[in-house]
């Protein structure tokens, strides 16, 4: 690959990516239908839903926004397109990060070259992420900067990964997880929490010895929990789970926002790094996985076992002033009322309890989730 250009860009844009699942009307299992229901969508919104490595699954991309107002805005009419179109095949979408009962053995590649390669070299460790993210960009003006967010943003990932658990299920039984989603990521060579980097020039380096010493393929197969974003231009947040509304997605988008810009700022006012162990954020992030909202993290600075809630709230406390700047108040102060719960996780079973039947889990929150 040579020489890598970071496309600097300004920090108040965000970006997000949404990856919802495709279920069946009747039965209500994932269906590997995304080659049909792309191909129905309207052709102005070309290039702006795509396939993922599995055909149950849509990714649905905004345009470079500034606020998160209009990020809801794009996101929620291009949902609304993508779900009419379900609807018309006999589909519904899922907004979770695993399937509470279908099987990984039973869902379909998607038929292009570079899904194919990832099989060859992943192997079942390809073959089993039926799973559903949540991705938020953040633009920065300069690759050194990049890097160096990847690196002070790591504390608080475990937060974000606690508030959007939405992931108890796997394989048509309960995990005792609240994000199975962020273990199954874990099980790829290349994803999970980034490794530590002084700036741009070493993650070039790193990204270059990974393609000619054959580990991966090309630069996409980097799918860190956060990562710097070349082409675009941003910082890629990929730790949570896909939320399973419209307002939490956006709750989660104006944190990150947030806190990419409170970073970039005290780069820029030469703020002296705090060095945090990655140990002690593995140790976190396992405690969020585990437990979601209900965690209790270490906090990186007094070593107090804190929960969630509190941490939570200390951090919309801390964001305000940039959440005034950046114009997303109102969605930061939502953080407060995720943490409080029920999580998405817990909803999926509490639903089971009540209902006793996976099926109308899924039927109960795809319909809560509609959008039109």
């Amino acid at each position: 690959m040579g020489k890598l250009h970071f496309n600097g860009n300004d920090s108040k844009t965000i970006g997000v990516e949404i990856e919802l699942a495709l279920v069946d009307a009747n039965t209500f299992a994932l269906a590997n239908r995304s080659g049909d229901l792309i191909s129905r969508l309207p052709p102005e919104f070309a290039g702006q839903y795509k396939p993922e490595l599995m055909q149950n699954c849509v990714e649905i991309n905004t345009g470079v926004c500034d606020t998160v107002a209009q990020v809801r805005q794009d996101l929620t009419a291009k949902a609304k397109v993508l779900e009419s179109t379900a609807d018309a095949l006999g589909m519904r979408l899922w907004w979770g990060s695993t399937h509470p009962f279908s099987h990984w053995r039973d869902q379909v590649i998607t038929p292009t070259e570079r899904y194919q390669n990832l099989v060859v070299l992943l192997q079942e460790m390809a073959r089993r992420m039926a799973t559903f993210g949540l991705h938020v960009h953040i633009g920065v003006d300069s690759g050194d900067k990049a890097v160096m967010i990847c690196d002070r943003i790591m504390q608080h990932l475990p937060t974000l990964l606690a508030l959007s658990c939405s992931s108890p299920y796997w394989e048509d039984r309960d995990t005792g997880l609240h994000s199975q989603r962020s273990k199954i990521m874990e099980g790829l060579p290349t994803a999970g929490l980034p490794t530590l980097m002084r700036n741009w020039s070493e993650y070039v380096w790193l990204v270059n010895h990974m393609i000619e010493t054959g580990f991966i393929n090309s630069i996409r197969e980097i799918w860190w929990d956060v990562r710097p974003h070349h082409n675009f231009g941003t910082v890629e947040v990929r730790v949570c789970d896909m939320p399973g509304s419209m307002d939490d997605v956006c709750a989660l988008s104006a944190l990150i926002q947030c806190l990419v810009k409170q970073l970039s700022d005290e780069i820029d006012e030469g703020t002296y790094q705090f060095d945090c162990h990655p140990m002690m954020v593995q140790q976190n992030k396992w405690r969020a996985a585990r437990y979601g909202i209900d965690a209790g993290l270490v906090n990186t600075y007094s070593y107090e076992v804190q929960p969630v809630k509190e941490v939570a709230d200390s951090l919309a406390e801390w964001l305000k002033p940039i959440a005034q700047e950046l114009g997303c108040e109102d969605e930061l102060a939502e953080i407060s009322r995720i943490a409080r719960g029920p999580s998405w996780a817990q909803r999926q079973r509490d639903l089971l309890e009540l209902r006793g039947d996976k099926a109308e889990v899924v039927r109960e929150l795809t319909d809560r989730s509609r959008l039109i």
